[in-house]
């Protein structure tokens, strides 16, 4: 099977497209660099040695993504394309409507020109909003706090429309909880610019000293110690659940929802503890004000994706802890 993935240059693109050449897919990967690097083409290729075919484009131009259908026989689509930072989706609500909808409308229409009916789209817990009880299941009510969930849940309608529509169509909604972690090999992981939205690389880049110390946002929710509780999952974890979905998918008409997570939260200061303890460093912090539209927990019921796509995490927190503060050590140049 060729497989196209969208935004695969990316964090769990870039993984889980090393998962696809080990199990021997081939891979097309469109990606326009804009928060990814095209030397993770050359890390990708070290891992698995497979070089993917590699285009730079813009999913939202609708002629080059045709063209990449035009030039190669794909299969099956997994669309991680679309800006995911939640902060700047509240500052620029317009930038994340226009991209993220459109790269996936975009996308979908060329699809159906070219009668391609397997998609597997990178969706969110956020679309949980503030859950009412924990675990989350899959058939929970939907609601945002902010434009970027808001992107992930019109998309999700929008799917959910379009298989009414067309019975030739399967379509696999994965809605991940929290990835961290990084490959094994040290050369693939989270390097964002700037300071880092999410907990883990600012945890990295704090260990690594080039940040003074963590900012720990609120310590008085309803938790175990007043921090809040996530459901972190290892990326390579994450990676594996695409291709138990692509399987899913080969034999199967319709729309299916999965969470992809471990069903075990962790505080920010578990997590904190547990990087200090497996890599023997510091994380200096300092409880700062909570941010608005932070929720006290969120961590998943895996059971469905279990039942049915045979889905199950199995690298821990210390796993998670220890492959990302070794990749940050293997890439010191690049986090200056």
């Amino acid at each position: 099977m060729r497989i196209l993935v969208t935004g695969g240059l990316g964090f769990i693109g870039s993984h889980t497209c090393v998962e696809l050449l080990n199990e021997n897919y081939e891979v097309v990967i469109a990606d326009n660099l804009s928060n990814s690097s095209i030397d993770v083409l050359d890390k990708i290729e070290k891992i698995t040695s497979k070089r993917p075919k590699f285009y730079e484009i813009d999913v939202c131009d609708k002629e080059k993504v045709s063209k990449i259908f035009n030039e190669n026989e794909i299969d099956a689509v997994i669309h991680f394309a679309g800006y995911k930072a939640v902060g700047e989706s509240v500052t620029e609500p317009l930038k994340y409507y226009r991209n993220n909808l459109d790269s996936t409308l975009t996308l979908l229409e060329v699809m159906k020109k070219e009668k391609c009916h397997n998609f597997i789209f990178s969706s969110s817990a956020t679309v949980y909003g503030s859950p009412k009880e924990l675990p989350i299941k899959e058939n929970f009510p939907l609601s945002t706090t902010n434009p970027y969930g808001t992107t992930k849940l019109m998309i999700e309608q929008i799917l959910a429309d379009l298989s009414k529509a067309d019975k030739d169509l399967s379509i696999i909604v994965l809605r991940y909880f929290n990835p961290i972690g990084a490959h094994k090999s040290g050369l693939l992981g989270e390097n964002p610019s700037g300071i880092p939205n999410n907990l883990m690389p600012y945890i990295v880049r704090v260990a690594d000293k080039k940040l003074p110390f963590l900012n720990v946002f609120g310590n008085d929710y309803d938790t175990p110690d007043g921090t809040g509780v996530r459901d972190y999952i290892h990326v390579v974890d994450l990676a594996r659940g695409h291709l138990k979905a692509l399987e899913k998918g080969a034999n199967f008409k319709g729309i299916e929802y999965y969470n992809l997570g471990t069903g075990i939260g962790y505080s920010v200061l578990d997590l904190v503890k547990t990087f200090e303890k497996v890599n023997n460093v510091k994380v200096p912090y300092k409880i700062v004000d909570r941010r608005p539209g932070d929720i006290d927990a969120c961590y998943a019921d895996p059971t469905k994706a279990y039942k049915e796509l045979g889905f199950k995490a199995i690298y821990g927190i210390d796993d998670m802890c220890i492959d990302s503060y070794n990749f940050i050590i293997k890439n010191k140049e690049s986090h200056k």
